[in-house]
């Protein structure tokens, strides 16, 4: 049963093991208590109506949805609640999309089990809350100039580009891509023309060999 005076955190992940050990090391905080949990956007936002949580922490990468439009609609829909972004990328790429589309805090799911709780107490306070290795890697990119000859190709991309981007990367073809998304087959071709020309990526070929890369590594090098 949870207590009124207990900050309220729901959590959307979709790998039950994780789910689990995050639940596990919230829930031993005296002041916090996990309200519930989900696996895509649609069973989110219904907990969210039941539950009206005071944080939410979000997995990029969901099933059969992406973590970014939760946030979106949290942030259009529920103002007052917070979001905490995990990934298991750690570019500034996803750090800056998720924060311009309404998250307050993004971590590593690496760093997860030392920074989420801090990062739920300092978000709750007003601030904006980015790991230790993300902080650095911004900083750095600030400090060198011009600034745009050091940023990634996949800026350019729009988020449901970058969206497709993924599924590509993670072996889906266009049809299962389409299906995933309620989207025909046909847009999903136009979407990755635009991905190919947006990055100079010559072939399709090629392109699923880099978007492979990125999703294991989180590293995208540009062709040559």
């Amino acid at each position: 049963m949870l207590i009124r005076d207990k900050i309220k955190i729901l959590i959307v992940e979709d790998h039950p093991i994780f789910r689990m050990g995050m639940t596990q090391l919230i829930n031993r905080e005296k002041d916090m208590e996990v309200c519930g949990d989900a696996v895509d956007v649609a069973s989110a936002m219904i907990l969210i109506e039941k539950y009206s949580p005071d944080l939410v922490v979000v997995d990029l990468s969901l099933k059969n949805s992406n973590g970014i439009d939760l946030v979106k609609e949290i942030s259009a829909q529920y103002p007052n609640i917070s979001c905490l972004v995990l990934t298991m990328h750690d570019e500034s790429l996803h750090a800056e999309r998720c924060i311009m589309a309404g998250a307050k805090g993004y971590i590593m799911k690496e760093e997860a089990s030392t920074s989420v709780v801090g990062a739920v107490r300092e978000i709750l306070s007003g601030n904006l809350y980015v790991s230790p290795t993300i902080m650095s890697h911004i900083l750095n990119k600030f400090r060198k100039q011009p600034a745009v000859l050091h940023e990634s190709p996949l800026k350019k991309l729009t988020d449901r580009e970058m969206e497709i981007f993924q599924f590509i990367g993670k072996g889906h073809a266009s049809g299962e891509i389409a299906r995933h998304l309620n989207i025909s087959v046909k847009t999903i071709g136009t979407y990755r023309e635009r991905i190919k020309n947006k990055l100079n990526i010559k072939d399709s070929g090629r392109m699923v060999r880099h978007a492979v890369i990125w999703v294991e590594t989180g590293v995208f090098a540009p062709p040559v």
